[in-house]
Parts: structure tokens; C-alpha cells; sequence
């Protein structure tokens, strides 16, 4: 069943400047966890930033106070879903929402409660303009000296654990997917990947990661394959709160496999379509 959107403070028929950077922040039950504070500051400090809060079907004060952050600023938009959807699609409805009616340069999402601060979003633009080649970056949380990451040893362990079982399902060396921080270099390739619904609830982000290796296939000798860069945060933390457990980790393991076999058949059939070319 197709789900409602509704909008709050946010006129879809108006003419929009071209922001730098748009970034969807899905929000689900968030009230006590939803730093309005740090978001509205920064948003005050960066005018040609936008960011849309997706409210993903919220039965607390999360659409109460967002309505009135939306309100305040200009460049605070807010998407509602009628019924919870999931970080997955919320995303996908928030990516597409965007770049029908706030065209920017870059395109990302974050999660609501900043675990990864909005200061390292400075450091992700900066690598996109440095390197004209880069389409996609990863947060990585390398816990390593000199950065300040905090993560519990379960989340941590079970996160290496994880990580490895991508990497040998992608034939990548990705270190960490599961990052609530993602940014884009905006253009028809990367905003396709969000066109079709995620095969995936728990793990869109290796989807995602999936979807570009299609998209962009590797060439010989490309500094950064497929167009992908993880970026080492200089912080992160782990925040009180957190809807992720064992069980999910379970759940993740099987979507990682749907995820595997969905690539594999992609991969033949384009393989079969360059042959018969």
C-alpha cells in the first residue's frame, strides 16, 4: 500500500535556489534523542545548506518539533510519512523529494541524533570538490588514536564482524556501511539509485553500495573504485537510545544475502546484455 506524503512550511510549488549541499534526516519516534539546538545552529551558519526532516510515521512530538524548527528556518524542510516506513524508504522518499524540489550541488543523509556531528560535513564537501572523480563517501568510524570515536564493544565487535561479511559479499574493501553518514556528488546516476525501493530494511546502505558497483563499473587502474571514498570521522558517538540490537544483526546477515544473490543476477544479466551487443 502506497503511504501519504505531507508537507509542513514547505511549499512544493515555489521556485527554489540551487543549494550546496541537501541532506535528508529521517526521524522516528526522536523526541527526546532530536538535538534542535545544534540543527538549528547550523543551519543559521549555513544558509545554502537545506535539511529535510523526514518524519517516518512518528507517534511522540517529533512532527511538533519539527514543524516548528521548519517554521523558524527557511532552509529547514519537513517531509511527513503516514505510517512508519523504515530508515530505508524514508531515506528514498527524502532523497527523491529533494531533487524534485531543492536542487543542489551535493546530496547526502544523516542521522537525527548526530551521533556524527554536522561539523564533519565540511570535510565530505571538501573531498568532493578536491576530487572530481568521487560520486559517493562513507562515514567510517576507525577507532584508531588521535580520532574520537566511542562505541560500545558489543556494536563495535559485532560491527567488525559485519563488516567483513560485506566485504567478501561486495569483493570490496570496505571497512564500514552501516555509518549513518552518506553524501553524493548530485547527478542522474547517483539520484537513480534511489528511484526503485530498497530490496533491503536494515541495510539499504550495503544496497547502496551494491547499486553503484552496477552503475559504475570499475575501470582498470581507478584510484577510487566505482567512484566511492570512505572518510575516517574525526568523531563519533554512540547515543542513548539506539533501536538496534542483536536481533537485527541477525536480520542484517539475511538481507545481506538477498542483497548477494539480487547483485550476482544483475551482474549476469548486464554481462549478457554487453554480449549480446
Amino acid at each position: 500500500m502506497v503511504q501519504k506524503l505531507t508537507s509542513f512550511a514547505c511549499d512544493v510549488r515555489e521556485l527554489s535556489p540551487m543549494y550546496e549541499l541537501s541532506l535528508v534526516v529521517p526521524c522516528y519516534n526522536e523526541e527526546k534523542r532530536l538535538a534542535k539546538g545544534l540543527f538549528k545552529t547550523y543551519l543559521q551558519e549555513h544558509p545554502h545548506h537545506l535539511i529535510l526532516f523526514v518524519n517516518d510515521g512518528s507517534h511522540d512530538a517529533t512532527e511538533t518539533i519539527l514543524r516548528d524548527l521548519s517554521h523558524e528556518l527557511a532552509n529547514a524542510k519537513v517531509l511527513s510519512l503516514e505510517g512508519n516506513s523504515g530508515k530505508a524508504e524514508a531515506v528514498r522518499r527524502g532523497v527523491l523529494f529533494l531533487q524534485s524540489h531543492f536542487p543542489s550541488r551535493f546530496f547526502g543523509f544523516w542521522d537525527a541524533d548526530l551521533a556524527t556531528p554536522l561539523t564533519e560535513l565540511a570535510s565530505f564537501t571538501q573531498r568532493f570538490v578536491e576530487t572530481p572523480t568521487l560520486r559517493m563517501i562513507l562515514g567510517s568510524r576507525v577507532k584508531i588514536l588521535g580520532l574520537d570515536i566511542k562505541r560500545s564493544a558489543m556494536r563495535h565487535y559485532l560491527g567488525r564482524a559485519f563488516a567483513t561479511a560485506v566485504s567478501l559479499t561486495l569483493r570490496l574493501p570496505v571497512y564500514d556501511t552501516q555509518c549513518g553518514a552518506k553524501m553524493f556528488r548530485t547527478s542522474p546516476e547517483t539520484v537513480n539509485l534511489f528511484r526503485i525501493p530498497f530490496l533491503s530494511r536494515w541495510i539499504f546502505d550495503v544496497e547502496i553500495v551494491a547499486r553503484m558497483q552496477l552503475a559504475f563499473p570499475d575501470e582498470a587502474g581507478m584510484r577510487i573504485p566505482h567512484g566511492i571514498m570512505e572518510l575516517p570521522l574525526c568523531q563519533w558517538h554512540d547515543v542513548r537510545g539506539s533501536k538496534l540490537g542483536f536481533s537485527d544483526f541477525l536480520k542484517a546477515i539475511v538481507e545481506l544475502i538477498r542483497i548477494y544473490f539480487w547483485k550476482s543476477q544483475r551482474s549476469k544479466q548486464n554481462y549478457a546484455r554487453a554480449c549480446d551487443h
